[in-house]
């Protein structure tokens, strides 16, 4: 009984961030009913029971190109709050699942629809992934070390935060609009919109004069105290000591609080030298040295974790944020909510609830059978 209790979500099975707006508003009560593809799989992205994005969902196996199965579709749609398809622009429309058929069945429909580059524009029929859609919005730039081809965590910034995230904003605001007015719409979520509506923070930084468009020479990409080091076992740790009694406090620690070379921490003239001196004191001690010296205190210090260590941190271990579920590791639901909180439920098999999805819509023993 989450939050969104009640609410009814139609997903036609894609990859990537479709999916993962369909988890996220799953973990938090939806009903999401996925409509997969009917027999095997059978490519690298079929990822069966180890597909996380599907938890909490209900399965229906369907021939899409069959006239009877886009029929049954429809008729789930009708009692649907919400769609979502992450198809190139026009496919939807060639099967018979465009906008305008299915609010036309139900006119407090909202449409979602999520791809990279957007419902229309030049490269709206070109393939393309996650790193393509960040390197054009421009949220790419500032991703690595001055010099160096920049590099993003796959999928995090593109694929799931300028794309899975506003594409569940966006649906959820539709679905609060219709309940007023009765009228559903369209959400043209594109990754290149969300990711480059992600950079208005860090835009905002260049505009007041304190993140050049030059990589490695702002206040979050260039300063010695905002950086990953190297420790003495190879493994890494963060600090990110902005504001000035944190950046005290780490060179206090670090025992550099008396170095006239550090008393000047935002002059950017001496970001090269004093990273390079702070390379050699991290490379002097492994990273437990560093846990137990800087963990917990304002140094604004964090270890680099695997997904596999952060399950047993005890932070994140007192907090539940990982756990292993089947033999899966994987993150628990967020945000968290007092009176109705979210739950992450088993990851269905190909069209496991088929027969039980088709006969809540009305169709016949036969007709399920049939298209089965």
């Amino acid at each position: 009984m989450g939050v969104l209790d009640g609410v009814r979500i139609v997903e036609i099975a894609g990859i990537g961030p479709g999916p993962f707006c369909g988890m996220l508003l799953a973990d938090m009560g939806a009903e999401v009913i996925l409509v997969e593809r009917a027999g095997k799989g059978g490519d690298m992205l079929d990822l069966g029971k180890h597909a996380i994005v599907n938890r909490g969902k209900q399965s229906i196996a369907l021939d899409l190109k069959d006239p009877e199965s886009i029929e049954a579709v429809l008729r789930l749609i009708e009692g649907a709050d919400a769609l979502i398809e992450g198809m190139r622009p026009g496919v939807m429309e060639r099967l018979g699942l465009g906008p305008d058929v299915c609010l036309a069945r139900n006119p407090r429909l909202v449409y979602g629809r999520m791809t990279g580059w957007g419902q229309q524009g030049p490269l709206a029929q070109a393939a393309g992934h996650d790193l393509n859609y960040i390197a054009l919005s421009g949220a790419l730039w500032f991703s690595g070390e001055a010099g160096q081809p920049p590099m993003a965590p796959p999928t995090l910034v593109g694929d799931l935060g300028g794309g899975a995230l506003y594409l569940a904003m966006g649906i959820l605001a539709g679905i609060i609009n219709a309940s007023t007015n009765g009228v559903g719409q369209v959400v043209d979520a594109a990754i290149v919109d969300g990711s480059a509506n992600l950079m208005n923070l860090l835009l905002s930084a260049h505009s007041a004069g304190q993140q050049p468009l030059e990589r490695g020479r702002g206040l979050l990409d260039g300063a010695h105290w905002a950086r990953t080091y190297a420790c003495a076992d190879g493994l890494f740790i963060s600090v990110q000591a902005l504001e000035p009694q944190f950046n005290a406090l780490l060179f206090s620690k670090l025992g550099l609080g008396d170095d006239p070379d550090f008393k000047s921490p935002y002059d950017p003239r001496q970001w090269g030298p004093l990273r390079q001196r702070l390379e050699a004191v991290f490379a002097s001690q492994p990273r437990q040295h560093w846990i137990d010296l800087l963990e917990g205190t304002d140094a604004c210090f964090a270890p680099v974790l695997t997904p596999a260590e952060a399950l047993d941190h005890p932070h994140m271990a007192e907090r539940g944020v990982y756990s292993r579920k089947d033999g899966v590791l994987q993150a628990a639901p967020a945000p968290r909510f007092s009176a109705t909180p979210s739950a992450s439920g088993k990851v269905p098999t190909r069209g496991e609830h088929s027969t039980v999805i088709l006969r809540k819509a009305g169709l016949s023993e036969e007709q399920i059978q049939r298209l089965i």
